[in-house]
């Protein structure tokens, strides 16, 4: 059983809690979504997830109900009481007093291979923890995240689009990634402004560029060509890319715009340039 607003608002009022806006608090509170969630995340026995931002555990039950192993990580030592009592009797869940931005991950997940990440993120934590995740948690393959909608439009998007940017090609570079549903407002409690994205991100065998790229030597581009993405690349990347005779090697135009260039061509002018 799942946990609706009635029962979410009655046992923060019995505590004298409500949502903390610091914290991006929204709970889901809609049986029919955690459950769609659940089965989205493609998990069921013998599957181990993580779920980030636990909160009340509406969605933790429902991920629960699939039968796979669950940690739930939550940040508000408040919730904790709540999160604990509400996954009261299921042997299959373990909750994990944590801020999700400064977790030992090696030591979290040392009990299995795989792991399928599922959270609802809030906006400031939503695009620095994926991108961290991608970077330094090989273990989880897969993740399932909510996040607001403009957030997963970002974080899926293609070359030549508005939304396209720098955390686009990181999520390129590691996973696949594709918007898989809309979530509305009704949902949560409180009520968001904004409707929210289901993003399924799945990880890729090895990156999309080759291994002989440096990655932090083609971050540094990615991250010079977006932060003037208006410049043509010759102008945004003069500091980067000091051979001007690197975007010929490349095979790239140096009067095209960082946002035309998919995650490929960065790795090219990334092998063009080396280190410099």
């Amino acid at each position: 059983m799942t946990i609706g607003r009635t029962q979410a608002a009655a046992q923060l009022d019995a505590r004298g809690l409500a949502p903390r806006r610091s914290l991006g608090q929204n709970f889901v509170v809609d049986a029919n979504t955690v459950r769609r969630i659940a089965r989205l995340a493609d998990i069921g026995p013998g599957h181990h997830v993580v779920e980030v931002g636990a909160g009340l555990g509406s969605l933790t039950r429902a991920l629960a109900e699939t039968g796979a192993t669950v940690i739930a990580v939550e940040i508000d030592d408040h919730l904790i009481p709540i999160l604990r009592e509400n996954t009261e009797g299921l042997d299959n869940v373990r909750v994990i007093h944590a801020d999700a931005m400064s977790l030992d991950w090696g030591a979290l997940l040392d009990g299995a291979a795989s792991w399928t990440l599922v959270a609802n993120l809030p906006y400031n934590v939503a695009t620095p923890l994926i991108a961290d995740l991608l970077d330094g948690v090989p273990r989880i393959t897969s993740m399932l995240v909510m996040v607001q909608k403009e957030v997963g439009e970002r974080l899926v998007a293609s070359p030549r689009s508005a939304a396209y940017g720098a955390v686009s090609v990181k999520v390129a570079y590691w996973a696949t990634g594709s918007i898989v549903g809309l979530v509305p407002p009704s949902v949560f409690l409180p009520r968001p402004n904004v409707d929210s994205a289901l993003v399924r991100i799945v990880r890729r065998a090895s990156p999309a560029v080759d291994n002989d790229v440096d990655r932090d030597h083609l971050f540094a581009l990615v991250r010079a060509g977006f932060g003037q993405r208006r410049k043509m690349l010759r102008r945004s990347l003069a500091a980067v890319v000091t051979d001007p005779a690197a975007f010929e090697r490349a095979g790239i135009d140096p009067t095209m715009r960082a946002e035309e260039l998919d995650v490929e061509a960065w790795g090219r002018l990334a092998r063009a340039t080396g280190n410099n």
